[in-house]
């Protein structure tokens, strides 16, 4: 039999589905799992591409089971698990071999690993993987950090598993060490504030119109047809129209209303802090998914201050529905603007070049946030370099036609007291972002009243203090 062209450690969804994918894409994987049961198992399970998998009893079986120069895809826990599963493949491999990280990793222990493996000989690659365990088993979007050597030797097997937007491959070399891993963080991101500001659009149609969730889930489908079609739109509908089987209720009325994290997008709002770069939509997301498993809190706050007023979105149903869909468009272009502002701010930082362009191309599909309008932020990021997506013409003619819709909904969804935190930020964001003359002139006043920090004159370069004294109060 002939030796593999690849491996992959971890079979459990994720790793066993992306091995499928591998191996239905015509090229031979060798598998390893902790346990040999779960390795037996997924090889007796592989139906007709039981040919193209080689199950490994341990990981030296692994190494010697792939031609050289050998790369290994390890697909565990973040973390620890991933540094363990390092160390033991650092006794087995040779100079040449390639070790690929394709879970959620960190892209700091990513930059730690590469500098960890620095002189070993062996090659490491930060690799992320969007889609889930669908897109893992039938084309995920692929987002790699790594040397233009290592990148080469993987291309053909990452652009055959990819998913295929208009049959061009949604995998791309994002950057070195740690680019492709942050790409990813910065997605999650992305992500966290899209469903959001979606689920926030259906609590107004929920609380503030009263609509039950069949009919809201048609509202979400005939969106899905227009500005706003998605893959994040299209599962919204599906959600919405199913029911309980235990129950016959609507499946959505059943579950508990606490939302879990896996810590990327933590990350990403630490990084933009980190970066002095604004993510307001992103972080009111991610503040919102911790508020939501403060549960008994919210449930005592209710008790004490009263519920939202119900059913106060009246008048006319289809104006309505029209600003709901404009405010939803003009938030998730905000949440865009700033995830890619965050992107070009680490390519600055850490010097890897990310090319804006093909991020955008690689999330048209495959991936948790592909949309129509990717396809447009791509060409925005093409030729004349913006400042940022709200600059580029196509998003100001967008912004303007949306974003007096995401005033009134906000406006309404106040006066209601329903909550709205993440279209709120965005639109915050927009309005300091356009604000020729802001208000920091009184803060750096302030500043330097406590401090003595100093203020730039408008009328004259130079650094000054104000006519207040000291600092002291």
């Amino acid at each position: 039999m002939s030796k593999a062209e690849i491996g992959l450690i971890g079979l459990g969804t994720m790793g066993s589905n992306l091995a499928l994918n591998i191996a239905e894409k015509g090229h031979r994987i060798a598998v390893y799992n902790r346990t040999m049961a779960r390795t037996e198992e997924f090889a007796a399970n592989a139906g007709p591409l039981r040919d193209m998998v080689v199950p490994c009893e341990t990981i030296e079986a692994l190494a010697e089971a792939i031609e050289p120069p050998r790369p290994v895809i390890i697909m565990t826990v973040a973390g620890t698990p991933v540094d363990e599963q390092i160390a033991l493949l650092r006794r087995v491999l040779s100079a040449g071999d390639i070790i690929i990280d394709a879970g959620n990793a960190n892209f700091r222990d990513t930059m730690r690993r590469f500098a960890e493996l620095e002189g070993s000989g062996l090659t490491f690659i930060g690799m992320g993987v969007s889609g889930g365990e669908e897109g893992a088993r039938h084309g995920p979007s692929i987002m790699v950090g790594g040397t233009e050597q290592s990148y080469r030797r993987i291309e053909k097997v990452l652009l055959d598993i990819s998913a295929k937007y208009h049959g061009e491959p949604c995998a791309a070399l994002m950057g070195p060490n740690g680019a492709g891993h942050f790409v990813k963080t910065i997605h999650n991101g992305i992500e966290y504030a899209d469903m959001q500001m979606i689920a926030e659009i259906y609590g107004i149609l929920r609380d503030g119109v009263g609509m039950a969730p069949k009919e809201i889930g048609e509202i979400f489908a005939r969106w899905n047809e227009g500005r706003l079609n998605s893959y994040l739109i299209e599962i919204t509908a599906k959600v919405l129209a199913a029911d309980d089987p235990k129950t016959g209720r609507p499946m959505v009325d059943m579950i508990l209303d606490r939302a879990g994290q896996k810590g990327t997008g933590k990350w990403s709002v630490i990084e933009a802090q980190m970066l002095g770069v604004p993510a307001t939509a992103i972080e009111a997301a991610v503040a919102a998914r911790v508020l939501s498993s403060m549960r008994d809190e919210r449930l005592a706050a209710e008790k004490a201050y009263g519920t939202q007023t119900t059913n106060q979105f009246t008048g006319d149903r289809q104006a309505l529905l029209a600003d709901l869909e404009l405010a939803l468009f003009a938030g998730k272009i905000a949440a865009y603007a700033q995830g890619f502002a965050v992107m070009d701010a680490a390519s600055r930082e850490f010097s890897w070049d990310i090319p804006l362009p093909t991020v955008a191309k690689i999330w048209r599909a495959g991936c948790i946030i592909r949309s129509q309008f990717l396809g447009t932020l791509a060409e925005a990021f093409t030729g004349e370099k913006v400042a940022n997506l709200l600059m580029a013409p196509a998003f100001v003619e967008m912004m303007k036609g949306a974003h007096p819709s995401l005033r009134r909904v906000i406006a309404g969804a106040s006066e209601a007291g329903l909550p709205v935190p993440a279209l709120s930020s965005a639109l915050g964001y927009f309005d300091l972002y356009r604000q020729g003359r802001g208000t920091s002139n009184l803060l750096q006043a302030q500043r330097d009243f406590f401090g003595a920090h100093g203020f730039e004159r408008v009328d004259e370069p130079g650094a000054f203090h104000g006519p207040w004294g000291s600092g002291s109060l």
